[in-house]
């Protein structure tokens, strides 16, 4: 049996809920690593997709992103209601719909897709039923406000916790499962 492509939300959030300052600012997040580097390079192993929304693309180039930050063979799409006239090489433009974008993108081959965000296209595809997991690296550190991990929305999204791994650096790794998927 072909085995389904996950989409994963994998990210950071400072302890009070937020992945960036109100102005996109990360800076909060440059701090001393502890040994290895949180799972993410087991974690770059098991995807071979990312998925951007504009903002969190525009912040990456801002902060000197390039394409070959993921590796050659990672497919990149930016979901964007205005196309792009030029794109970092790798990605591709897209404003299609979430579910029938999921749904093509998941019949695929493939391995499974890492959702970069920001918190306007989780909750998006959230709306959809489009995200299986989350792996959340809580930092500790409080910012007090910013753009929150998920854009607000009227609902209640039920989550299974998959594993839970405290870091000596006070870093925790949350992983959950959306009920209802897979």
């Amino acid at each position: 049996m072909k085995r389904r492509r996950k989409i994963v939300v994998c990210i950071a959030m400072s302890t009070d809920g937020f992945v960036a300052r109100p102005d996109g600012d990360v800076a909060w997040l440059d701090r001393p690593e502890a040994k290895g580097d949180y799972g993410m390079g087991e974690f770059f192993k098991t995807i071979d997709t990312i998925l951007w929304g504009r903002k969190t693309y525009d912040k990456g180039i801002e902060m000197g992103m390039k394409s070959a930050d993921f590796g050659p063979k990672t497919k990149n799409y930016l979901f964007s209601r205005h196309p792009r006239k030029r794109l970092l090489p790798g990605f591709e433009w897209t404003s299609e719909a979430v579910n029938k974008f999921a749904q093509r993108l998941r019949a695929q081959p493939g391995k499974d897709i890492w959702m970069m965000g920001g918190g306007g296209i989780i909750a998006s595809f959230l709306d959809e039923g489009e995200i299986d997991e989350f792996r959340i690296h809580v930092i500790p550190i409080l910012i007090g406000e910013g753009i929150p991990l998920i854009q607000p929305r009227h609902c209640s999204i039920p989550l299974k916790l998959l594993s839970s791994k405290a870091f000596p650096d006070g870093v925790v790794e949350l992983n959950y499962r959306v009920k209802g998927q897979l």
